[in-house]
């Protein structure tokens, strides 16, 4: 139990969780309480971790709880409710929690802990993802604030914005040399900063449907960027 490789990882990291060998032993029916709100622990009934923190582990008993699923991603992941995000913050909080939570660290634990773990890990993993690109930051924001794009959603787009898009597919569609691809990728890389911008203004002035249409265009962009890598696969 947290010995080996594994606590001296966890020492040199300053996550050891103090008085493990001390800890009650696991209730039979903790599993069934992977959902429950109470501020309890778990295992041993003690006062629970605060509802936000990072506090991921019992203060009397050190047994991991089950994560919060009422709490947003950039709580979680420590970030400013915003779709301006540090990605090297982003990156270096994803490490943090990886090394807190991750389920190699409980492969000598209780069944009920390696579940909690592997829940955690989606969890994390999940929001770690989803703020890192600008385009899925921006509908998660987006929804958020109850507004959503559902997939398909053309949002009456203008026709010389869809003539643009409709262009360049016909573009990369008759690339056939890689300075002709990366002309491509140049023009949608570029389209993409712009409209990232854009929306970012948009949110911090809280014009959610300026937001939504700027997404919207993004998402087209992305499409094309989908097809990009994908013409670059050898056959």
């Amino acid at each position: 139990m947290w010995g080996g490789r594994t606590g001296a990882l966890l020492r040199v990291w300053g996550l050891w969780p103090a008085g493990v060998r001390g800890r009650r032993p696991l209730g039979c029916n903790a599993a069934s309480l992977a959902g429950n709100n109470s501020p309890q622990c778990w295992n041993c009934g003690g006062p629970g971790v605060p509802k936000r923190g990072d506090g991921f582990f019992c203060p009397q008993c050190r047994a991991l709880q089950p994560p919060d699923l009422t709490r947003d991603y950039f709580s979680l992941m420590d970030c400013n409710r915003a779709f301006g995000v540090d990605t090297a913050k982003l990156q270096n909080r994803y490490q943090q929690l990886q090394r807190l939570v991750h389920p190699d660290f409980f492969s000598q634990r209780s069944q009920t802990e390696k579940d909690f773990s592997e829940k955690h890990a989606t969890l994390v993993n999940d929001a770690y993802k989803t703020l890192l690109a600008p385009l899925s930051r921006g509908l998660y924001l987006l929804k958020l604030h109850g507004v959503e794009i559902p997939e398909g959603t053309d949002y009456a787009m203008d026709q010389q914005f869809l003539m643009e898009i409709m262009e360049i597919n016909e573009k990369l569609a008759e690339a056939q040399s890689e300075a002709a691809m990366k002309e491509v990728e140049s023009i949608v890389r570029a389209k993409q900063k712009e409209l990232s911008d854009n929306v970012s203004k948009a949110f911090e002035q809280d014009d959610f449907e300026k937001a939504k249409e700027i997404l919207t265009k993004m998402r087209y962009f992305s499409n094309v960027e989908e097809k990009i890598k994908l013409k670059k696969i050898p056959l």
